[in-house]
């Protein structure tokens, strides 16, 4: 007797209508141990455009467990990237060279570069020459820690790193989404603000830091599917794509996310 054909997720979700999406979220790691990374590489790889091992907990980590969790996401196809914080160390304390040198050997693939809390002057295309040199790729951060955003001044310099090449800019957010970047005090997004550095510097190119549960919401449901999404803790990851592809309860109903029918008709 022949075996029936295996019933499927992914056919299922053909079936339901739901848009096949490239991995458009960059989740990070802040400083898990190497089985709680693998596990979730294991079951959100296909989800994720890069993972950042975050902030400088990479460093004072037992360095083997840091090797093994960069090499558990490249065997994925999943790029790791470093955070900002020890690029910013490393460049007031003279230590870029040593530095870059670190980040290739121990296998990352691109690093985050920015100026959120300190006070350094930055060469854009002599920086991402130096990391090519190491085989790494750089992605800008721009937005400060602990003052004002300026947007002018964001539009600015992202144009500057991206034409220096840089894969892309980050739009700072912190832990918080609130009184940072392009989030008030309450938490409430400045739409027009993302709609203005989306039309400066691309959809493709621009990843919005989403920490919380409202700010990753708040930018799938403004900006669509296919906006690109970071600092998202990896527990996290899964309800963020359910969201982003109309299947969370919160979702469905809005016509930019909700599945379409088979019929071809957009529903909501």
């Amino acid at each position: 007797m022949k075996t029936p054909p295996r019933a499927t997720t992914s056919d299922y979700l053909r079936e339901l209508g739901v848009a096949e999406l490239p991995p458009l979220t960059s989740p990070f790691d802040p400083g898990y141990d190497p089985l709680t990374l693998e596990s979730h590489l294991s079951q959100s790889h296909h989800l994720m455009a890069a993972i950042k091992i975050s902030m400088a907990c990479w460093l004072v980590a037992e360095e083997e467990a840091t090797r093994r969790k960069v090499a558990a996401a490249r065997d994925a196809a999943v790029p790791a990237v470093t955070g900002g914080g020890p690029f910013e160390v490393a460049v007031a304390q003279r230590k870029l060279p040593q530095y870059l040198e670190l980040c290739a050997d121990i296998g990352f693939s691109r690093i985050e570069c920015g100026a959120g809390f300190t006070d350094v002057d930055l060469d854009a295309k002599r920086i991402v020459g130096l990391a090519a040199d190491h085989g790494l790729e750089v992605q800008y951060e721009v937005g400060d820690k602990h003052a004002e955003f300026s947007l002018a001044s964001a539009i600015a310099i992202g144009t500057e790193w991206l034409d220096a090449g840089a894969v892309s800019i980050v739009v700072e957010a912190r832990e918080s989404a609130a009184g940072v970047g392009l989030f008030d005090a309450s938490g409430s997004l400045d739409t027009a603000g993302g709609e203005r550095l989306v039309e400066a510097l691309g959809l493709d190119r621009v990843v919005f830091e989403a920490p919380t549960k409202d700010s990753q919401f708040a930018f799938l449901s403004h900006f669509g599917p296919h906006v690109r999404l970071g600092n998202v803790r990896l527990e996290e990851l899964l309800r963020v794509e359910i969201y982003r592809r109309g299947l969370h309860s919160d979702a469905f109903s809005q016509p930019k996310l909700r599945p379409r029918r088979d019929d071809g008709d957009d529903v909501a």
